[in-house]
């Protein structure tokens, strides 16, 4: 399961529909429907990235942003601020109080969704800090140079590409859309089933070392533990 997304907004099919496309992602997700239940949310799930409607009945999107930046344990969680105020000053507001990014209603789903996949990524370590290896298979990613028992293997970038992201998360199941968020990116014309012809690629290249990369029948793809 990937990262854990709390969603907190007031409209409860709207709720359902992003907690869908997120779930469909690959996230774990948690919703609440007030400020309140949102703040408490967060101490009781600790997500790792907050969706967070600015208009809510009880206390306000703001100031829910304005107590978490307020509070040490949460002043760098990512916020994702999603409402149907699109004003520059609302924006503006949003931005000051630390929100990362600001989605406006009606949104694309899909949007929303690279959006997030972006903000985590900058989040985590960022790749060619160091090799990866497994048995006999390593990967280099300063030198973009990939390996089986010391023999050369000729990678396309996103051939590289996935096998780093699934390298990187040794025993985690990737979904099909979080490798093609994650590798292609904005890339909306490209689908899912781009995902099995690469990896059936980058598998008959690897050769023995192909097997290292696991297919989760119904679900994705995970690297070997």
């Amino acid at each position: 399961m990937g990262a854990r997304i709390l969603v907190v907004d007031d409209e409860p099919d709207l709720l359902e529909l992003v907690r869908f496309n997120l779930a469909q992602g690959g996230y774990d997700v948690v919703t609440a429907l007030t400020g309140e239940e949102g703040l408490e949310a967060v101490q009781v799930h600790a997500p790792e990235l907050v969706v967070l409607d600015l208009m809510l009945p009880d206390v306000s999107g703001v100031e829910v942003c304005r107590r978490l930046r307020a509070d040490p344990a949460h002043r760098d969680l990512p916020i994702v601020m999603l409402t149907a105020k699109g004003e520059e000053v609302d924006r503006v507001v949003g931005f000051e109080l630390g929100a990362d990014d600001y989605v406006t209603k009606p949104f694309s789903p899909r949007e929303l969704l690279l959006r997030i996949r972006a903000i985590l990524r900058r989040r985590r370590p960022a790749p060619g800090t160091g090799r990866l290896r497994h048995a006999a298979l390593e990967v280099d990613p300063e030198r973009h140079r990939c390996t089986v028992a010391g023999n050369p293997v000729a990678l396309t970038a996103k051939e590289f590409r996935l096998l780093e992201e699934l390298m990187s998360r040794p025993g985690r199941v990737m979904t099909r859309r979080q490798l093609l968020d994650d590798v292609w990116g904005s890339e909306i014309a490209v689908t899912e089933r781009t995902i099995d012809t690469h990896l059936k690629r980058l598998r008959e290249k690897l050769g023995p070392a192909g097997g290292l990369i696991e297919t989760v029948r119904g679900v994705g793809y995970r690297f070997a533990e």
